[in-house]
Parts: structure tokens; sequence; C-alpha cells
């Protein structure tokens, strides 16, 4: 596969920027989606090109794909802002950027979707990434659907709850994830889409319980261990009540994550760099940034 050149869709988000590292470190020409060119200089993003343009809106894509041989999306709502849905975004965002792919004869598209997505489909964050993989999967070019397992920067919120002095677990917190480095999963995509794989689930080195990770957080914070044991219908009962008593920005990602805590999510095993680790170096960096007010920065979660 003699790729040259690779556009990064969502290449300023968390993975995205892991992403257009490592292809410029391999040596490729880097062409970055952005919606605002200044503002991701200003960031830090550091690619061969800045490409400024919105995925929602095809007009703005044209020339986008000129040249390219490699398309890789990160595209997906986190946080919603801008009154767009998931189907604009997760869905329909990434389905212009695959019409222009395969109009301009790109060779390969590879999506990062999420682990155990078909069972979560009633979920609309899922069902809207899950809609664009198996538009992706039936499309003339030729695919790879990566699938983690979750973010090292979406383990934040068990490092704010120990901080705060307790983690709330619903169930036995027995059940376990694998979540991955950021820089770990752009190599275990580069070396898949190099290899021509077409699909790959992907999960860290290390697959704890979610009591491991909670003792893992508080341990990094040199604090004893205190988990409180939710029933875990608590949580179903949550995932039926709150689309009717919070706005969707609310309740989008928190029907993700409830969904993603009744499951096992474990991923095939891939990277070096361990949770243990995560944790001990934004404890580390973190912890001479405490403003006047003594509030703690850890409660400032990373951009994912």
């Amino acid at each position: 596969m003699n790729t040259t050149t690779v556009l990064v869709a969502g290449a300023t988000g968390y993975l995205g920027r892991h992403i257009v590292k490592q292809y410029m470190s391999m040596g490729w020409h880097v062409r970055a989606l952005v919606r605002n060119a200044d503002a991701a200089r200003k960031s830090g993003l550091e690619a061969t090109e800045l490409f400024e343009g919105e995925a929602t809106n095809p007009l703005t894509l044209c020339g986008a794909m000129d040249d390219v041989d490699l398309v890789i999306s990160t595209l997906g709502i986190t946080r919603q802002r801008d009154g767009l849905s998931y189907w604009d975004v997760d869905y329909q965002a990434n389905a212009n950027l695959l019409t222009d792919a395969v109009a301009a004869g790109v060779e390969r598209f590879a999506y990062v979707h999420v682990l155990n997505a078909h069972k979560m489909q009633n979920i609309p964050l899922v069902a809207a990434k899950q809609a664009f993989a198996y538009c992706l999967q039936a499309a003339p070019i030729k695919s790879t659907v990566i699938e983690p397992s979750g973010f090292f920067s979406d383990m934040g919120d068990f490092l704010n709850m120990a901080e705060s002095g307790r983690v709330f677990l619903f169930g036995s917190g027995k059940l376990k994830l694998n979540p991955i480095d950021g820089a770990d999963l752009a190599e275990v995509i580069a070396s898949a889409i190099w290899d021509g794989r077409d699909y790959v689930p992907v999960g860290g080195p290390d697959a704890l319980t979610q009591n491991e990770l909670a003792e893992t957080a508080f341990k990094a914070l040199g604090k004893p261990a205190k988990i409180i044991h939710l029933p875990d219908v608590l949580r179903r009962g949550a995932l039926k009540l709150l689309p009717y008593i919070t706005p969707s920005a609310v309740h989008g990602p928190a029907l993700f994550f409830l969904s993603a805590l009744g499951m096992n999510m474990v991923g095939k095993t891939y990277g070096k760099k361990r949770i243990a680790d995560h944790f001990a170096e934004l404890v580390h960096a973190q912890s001479a940034k405490i403003d006047s007010k003594g509030t703690s920065p850890l409660k400032t979660r990373s951009a994912s």
C-alpha cells in the first residue's frame, strides 16, 4: 500500500491529535481537516497542511480529497454544541466525507467507532455511529473500523471522584474495562491500516475491574480507597428517565457512559502505557496548579 497523503478528520480532538502526530512521525503528508485553521495552529496542532472546512457542510469540503490516499475519521460528538445532533455529525458528517472519498478514488477510509456498539444500538450516540459504520462497510472503498474500549482521557471522572474522597460505582464494580492511551491507539490504527485489516477491537494493556480502576485512582492521589456501591437498578432507571428530564446535551453522553458501565468493555490488548502511570502523571503535572481558591485542577477534564 503506497499511501503518501492522509486526511485526518477530527484532527483537533484528543485522538485526532495523536493520529496527526503519528503520521507526521512516519513521514506522511498529513492534511488535517479543521473548522478554524488559526485556532488549530494556536492550539499547537502540527500537520503538514490545515484544510479549513466543516464536514457537516459538503460545500466547504471542495478540494479536501485532492491527492488523498487515506482518510481517517474520528469525527463524533462527545459534548453536544452548536445545536447539532449525533445524526448530523456522527452519521451525516462522516457520510459526507465518505461520499467525497469514493468520488475522488481514495484507496481506504478508516473510522474510529466504539467497542460493543452492537449492544448499545438503542443509545442515540451509538446508533448514529453504527449506522455510519454499516454505510462505510457497504461502500465501494476499502475500510478499516477501529473499536476502542475507551480512552485514557475518559477516565478523568474516576480521578475526580477519588480526589473528592469517594468513588461511586453501580453494582458490584466487577465489570472490566481496558482503556488505551491516545498515542498507543494512534500507533495501533496506523498498523491496522497498513496491514489492511477491516475490523479492530482495541484496548489497553490492563483489563481492570471498575473497583480496581477506582483503587488505582486513589493510589495515584495517595488516599485510602473509599468505594460506594450503588444498586444497579439506579443505573438502569437513569437510562430510562434521563431522556425525559434532561436536555440532549446532558443525557446524550450520559446514556452512553451509563450503558458502557453496565457491561465489560475489554478490547484486544495493545499498547504499553498503563492507566496507573497516566493517573500518576496527571496528579504530578497538576499538583502545582491549584488556584487561589484552592480548587483542584483535576476538575478540569482533558479535551476529548
